[in-house]
């Protein structure tokens, strides 16, 4: 029944660019493994970068404790870059625009850094939601951190969807201009090219909204490492 069902599972938009993301590194995981070189190649090297790349912003927000964090924060920064990426080629879908997907990925992270900040530290990481202020005013600054807490997974997602969603409504009105005057020679051809430099700008775009997410996430990481030893 299981197998059934597996093989039978509805092939939606959202499910296409996730396999499709899911192969591209698989099989790159497969090259390198098989064409590692001490003088790398400068797909290797390539590579090479964006894991230091990661390690450098890893061991800046949270320093040494964060070493056993890179896999994650590695697997997050290609994950939402890969999406992005593959939202910008013809027909692509922009999956990381789904609101409902982003928040679900945001809620998870939050509530596994949540977990792991009360396994270290215990009890003691609650300590985080009592401010240093006058008795008078604790119950209700404890009331605004808690609810500051929990919006860091809504902000999370919000960022990246918004902003993704933004870039790529753009880039469809001024494709849709483009198409509409297409009659006028001259008229399609700065209009092509205003195109071209709004889709550099969106692959800029792309990888800034996975640095955001992973340094976001490392920040995360670090109140739930250090938060109960800040008290």
């Amino acid at each position: 029944m299981y197998i059934w069902t597996f093989f039978f599972l509805p092939v939606t938009n959202l499910l296409i660019p996730l396999v499709t993301l899911l192969i591209i590194y698989y099989f790159i995981h497969i090259y390198l493994s098989e064409n590692l070189k001490l003088i790398p190649s400068t797909f290797q090297t390539l590579v090479e970068k964006s894991i230091i790349f990661i390690f450098n912003l890893v061991t800046s927000q949270i320093g040494k404790l964060g070493y056993i964090y890179i896999p994650l924060v590695c697997c997050l920064f290609n994950f939402i870059l890969g999406l992005n990426i593959l939202s910008l080629l013809p027909f692509g879908l922009a999956v990381t625009s789904h609101i409902i997907i982003i928040i679900w990925i945001a809620l998870s992270i939050c509530s596994g850094i949540f977990l792991m900040g009360i396994s270290h530290h215990n009890i003691k990481f609650l300590y985080i939601f009592i401010p240093q202020c006058p008795v008078a005013l604790l119950p209700l600054l404890m009331v605004i951190e808690i609810f500051s807490y929990i919006i860091r997974a809504f902000s999370l997602a919000i960022r990246l969807s918004a902003n993704i969603m933004a870039g790529h409504t753009l880039v469809h009105i001024i494709g849709s201009f483009v198409f509409l005057i297409g009659i006028k020679i001259l008229g399609a051809v700065l209009g092509i090219t205003f195109l071209f430099a709004i889709l550099g700008l969106e692959l800029g775009v792309a990888f800034l909204q996975a640095y955001v997410f992973s340094v976001l996430v490392c920040i995360y990481l670090s109140d739930a490492i250090k938060g109960g030893e800040e008290h």
